[in-house]
């Protein structure tokens, strides 16, 4: 636990951002699951492909030494808006808000929560 609390002491915004986002995904999967494997392996190779691309292009090719967290990061991301498309396909989505004002107001909720929790963290330590 204390190593969670350092992390999100030390979280600078733009990491703090791709937490809201993976919060926000989170919200609308939890509201448009559909457990068809059509949309989930198609998302694994989409992440597969397009992770492997953006691996490639942030390497240096001189160093051995590898950032793990980044390279799932690299990974995660297409898996997420792949899979994140497929489930609001034709449902009214402007973007990435919901139709539904409760399940947009949700997605807002737990995003300002996650921020107040590390804003209360960086205001304690």
């Amino acid at each position: 636990m204390k190593g969670l609390i350092q992390y999100f002491y030390e979280i600078k915004l733009n990491k703090a951002i791709l937490w809201c986002y993976l919060i926000w995904y989170i919200v609308i999967v939890y509201f448009y699951f559909d457990p068809s494997p059509k949309i989930w392996t198609n998302a694994v190779g989409i992440s597969a492909v397009i992770g492997t691309a953006l691996l490639l292009s942030v390497s240096s090719g001189r160093s051995n030494q590898r950032d793990y967290w980044q390279t799932f990061r690299l990974y995660l991301m297409p898996f997420c808006v792949s899979s994140f498309f497929a489930l609001i396909k034709d449902q009214g989505f402007i973007i990435i808000i919901s139709p539904k004002l409760g399940e947009t107001l949700v997605a807002m909720l737990w995003c300002g929560l996650f921020l107040l929790v590390v804003s209360v963290i960086k205001l304690i330590k």
